[in-house]
C-alpha cells in the first residue's frame, strides 16, 4: 500500500480525537494497532496503538519523532511547514507513552520504541528504501538511531545522546533546581498548566532568549509570552499523560546506549546523517553530540550558539532550512 495513493484514512475511533494540525493539509490520520500487527494483543498490559498523522502528499517524506513525553503536537511548526509545500510528505505520531498513543505497562526501552515506529511504516506503506528522511529531536533522536538504516535517506538527530544515563544529563544551575530528572518527576505532580508552563519553558529555552522581543509579533510581546500561548494550546489538546507513561518513557532515556562500533555501522550505512545541538542545551550535555561526530566520521555536525533543547521551536526557519539542505 502506496502511502502517496491513499486517500484521507480516518477510523471511526480516530475521528474525534482533537488536532493542533491544519486540517486542510492532512492527508489521513489514524491509530496503527502495533501489537496487534505483530500479533502480540494477548498480553492486554503490552497491548497498544499509535496515533499518527499524515500531511501533504508529495514524494519527499519526512518521519519526525518527538522526544521524552512530548506529543507529535510539538511539531506543529515543521508540519505547517513542510506539509503545505507540494515536494513534501510529512509523518508524526505520538510515542507509546504520551499523547492520543496507549501507555502500556513500562518500563519502555528505545529499540522496543524503534520497533514501534517500524510497525507504523510498514502500517503506513512507507517502506521503500532510500525513501524517507528522519528527524528526530532528544529521545526521539535516540529511538530514530534504533530504526532500519535501508529506508533511510538521511537521518537527522537533534540533541540526542547515544550513551547512558552518565554522560546524558545536565541542568545548569543558574536556572534549574535539581537535578534533570528531578524536575522531570516534578512536572509530574503539576496539574495546572499556569503553573507547568514556566517551568518548561526555563527546560527548553535560554532565558535571554525567552525575556527577549519575540521576531515578527505584532502584538510585541517576549518569546516567553508567546510560548506560554503555543504550550497553553498543546496542553488543552493534548490527552493528559498517564505517570506510567511518563516514568516508561524517562526510564528509557536514562538506559539507551549505542556502542562507538553501531554507530560507525549508522553512519555508513546511511547516506546523509545530521548531528544537530545547541551550545545552551539544560537537558542534553552538548559533549554528547561531539562524541557521536567522534564516531560517526561521516555525519555532519551543526552546533548553533545562544541555542537551548528547543531549537526546532526556537529557531524554526533556520532548522527548516537545515533541514531542506
Amino acid at each position: 500500500m502506496s502511502s502517496d495513493t491513499v486517500p484521507v484514512n480516518t477510523p471511526a475511533d480516530a475521528q474525534s480525537i482533537p488536532t493542533i494540525f491544519d486540517p486542510t493539509t492532512c492527508t489521513r490520520k489514524g491509530l496503527c494497532p502495533v501489537t496487534i500487527l505483530r500479533n502480540e494483543a494477548d498480553d492486554p498490559l503490552q497491548s497498544h496503538s499509535l496515533y499518527y498523522e499524515q500531511h501533504g502528499t508529495g514524494p519527499e517524506k519526512i518521519l519526525f519523532i518527538m522526544g521524552l513525553n512530548g506529543s507529535s503536537f510539538s511539531w506543529l511548526p515543521q508540519v505547517d511547514y513542510f506539509g503545505r509545500k507540494p515536494e513534501y510528505s510529512v509523518l508524526v505520531f505520538d510515542n507509546r507513552g504520551v499523547g492520543n498513543s496507549d501507555a502500556p505497562r513500562g518500563p519502555y526501552s528505545t529499540s522496543a520504541m524503534a520497533d514501534d515506529v517500524v510497525a507504523l511504516l510498514d502500517y503506513v506503506g512507507w517502506t521503500s528504501e532510500r525513501d524517507m528522511h528522519v528527524v528526530g529531536v532528544s529521545l526521539g533522536g535516540m529511538i530514530a538511531l534504533g530504526n532500519k538504516a535501508n529506508s533511510m535517506d538521511s537521518a537527522t538527530t537533534c540533541e540526542s545522546p547515544s550513551l547512558s544515563r552518565s554522560r546524558i544529563y545536565r541542568t545548569k544551575a543558574s536556572q534549574l533546581k535539581g537535578s534533570t530528572s528531578l524536575i522531570s518527576w516534578r512536572l509530574l505532580t503539576m496539574t495546572d498548566p499556569e503553573t507547568k508552563i514556566p517551568v518548561i519553558l526555563d527546560m527548553v529555552f535560554p532565558q535571554s532568549w525567552l525575556n527577549a522581543p519575540a521576531s515578527g509579533d505584532p502584538e510585541g510581546r517576549t518569546n516567553r509570552e508567546v510560548q506560554t500561548v503555543e504550550y497553553r494550546k498543546r496542553i488543552e489538546l493534548t490527552r493528559p499523560q498517564k505517570p506510567v507513561g511518563a516514568i516508561s518513557q524517562m526510564i528509557a532515556g536514562l538506559t539507551h546506549s549505542v556502542s562507538p562500533e553501531r554507530l560507525r555501522t549508522i553512519a555508513a550505512s546511511i547516506p546523509k546523517v545530521l548531528i544537530v545541538t545547541g551550545d545552551q542545551d539544560n537537558l542534553i550535555n552538548p559533549s554528547n553530540s561531539l562524541y557521536m561526530k567522534e564516531h560517526m566520521p561521516e555525519a555532519e555536525l551543526v552546533q548553533w550558539k545562544n541555542t537551548g533543547h528547543g531549537f526546532q521551536v526556537q529557531y524554526r526557519d533556520r532548522f527548516h532550512e537545515l533541514l531542506e539542505h
